[in-house]
């Protein structure tokens, strides 16, 4: 499990009244995960009259959040097009990089911010924060109507309300730990099967014909679960994305 371990990365934690500033190994990756998307969309800022492939790819990566923007949001959910496009592209980038095979350089390893609770769960409050914000400061405390579903009797409100609440508030840890609990569990079968490979592959040169069978199922799995992986990745930004933008919806749209 050291994969998930959080370290200081000059090896002496720093403090600074009394709380640990230490620069991470998380914060390291999240400098790089920044840093190649300002790269990836350096390459669309150009503006050329005949794009390039990298502009085409940029331009195609903003169309995509504009057009979930519009279909999930509708109207007024442009001015949300830059947050919903910084959350899926931050996610999805995090995600790919932190499924990179660094260990195969002595030393190094991947470090995968998503898999801990910490940075989803601030994503998650800060993206529900947003929409909170916005059903308050748009429609006052005809906000909490939508407690309240339309053309529902008046004699299950008084059941109808604490459920529609608790569903409303349990929004954040939902988003939180849907990413959370993805990512982990793909790096965690990771290191499982790994780990059968090489007591297999172990036995195997031992002289034990079980132990190849044993390193070649293995593989097989790392392979599969590797490109399921690669396929997570992309649907959890997606749905993190997506999620938020309904949730947009609710308090923009308030019925």
């Amino acid at each position: 499990m050291e994969q998930f371990e959080v370290a200081p990365i000059f090896g002496q934690r720093l403090s600074l009244f009394g709380y640990d500033v230490s620069f991470t190994n998380s914060a390291l990756f999240m400098v790089v995960v920044f840093v190649l998307l300002a790269l990836f969309m350096s390459g669309g800022m150009k503006r050329q009259l005949v794009p390039g492939r990298w502009q085409m790819m940029v331009e195609g990566a903003v169309g995509f959040i504009d057009n979930l923007v519009q279909v999930n949001i509708g109207k007024g959910g442009k001015k949300f097009a830059p947050y919903i496009f910084s959350l899926f592209f931050f996610i999805l980038f995090a995600n790919l990089v932190g499924i990179l095979p660094l260990a195969v350089i002595p030393g190094l390893h991947t470090f995968a911010v998503t898999s801990h609770i910490t940075v989803t769960a601030v994503l998650a409050f800060v993206s529900f924060g947003i929409v909170l914000f916005v059903g308050l400061a748009k429609h006052g405390f005809k906000f909490f109507s939508l407690f309240v579903p339309h053309g529902a009797p008046g004699w299950l409100m008084p059941v109808i309300v604490p459920v529609e609440f608790i569903s409303f508030m349990v929004r954040p840890f939902s988003l939180g730990l849907r990413l959370f609990v993805a990512m982990t569990a793909g790096h965690i079968l990771l290191e499982v099967f790994g780990s059968f490979a090489v007591q297999g592959m172990s036995a195997g040169t031992s002289g034990s014909p079980i132990g190849w069978l044993v390193w070649i199922a293995s593989m097989a799995m790392i392979i599969g679960v590797s490109a399921l992986e690669l396929l997570v990745c992309a649907i959890q930004a997606y749905v993190f994305a997506l999620l938020t933008s309904l949730y947009l919806h609710d308090a923009v749209h308030l019925h």
